[in-house]
């Protein structure tokens, strides 16, 4: 998958001196983000993660951080499966659509 969402808005942190190169986060990830340089894992385009969380919850050594179920790209993957009209938090409350 090549799928990018919003420029410099997602929330993934990876802290490289707690990754021991394991490659959980590269199994687990749908769109790819990771790749392993020198034995260890490394982000490749922050621009591609969708804030699932799937990498925080099976890297065994905490090295990464993500804010999940927050933001443009999960208010559009929800509105994709659940056919509504995608809302976040990066609007007024009035409203509460912004994507």
């Amino acid at each position: 998958m090549r799928n990018q969402y919003l420029k410099n808005v997602a929330t993934i942190k990876l802290k490289s001196d707690q990754c021991t190169g394991c490659g959980r986060c590269i199994e687990v990830c749908p769109h790819n983000v990771f790749q392993m340089e020198d034995k260890r894992s490394v982000i490749v385009d922050k621009d591609r993660c969708m804030e699932c969380g799937a990498c925080v919850k099976n890297c065994p050594f905490n090295a990464i951080e993500v804010k999940q179920g927050v933001g443009c790209a999960y208010a559009i993957i929800m509105g994709w499966l659940t056919g509504k009209e995608p809302s976040c938090d990066c609007s007024d409350s009035s409203s509460g659509n912004c994507c």
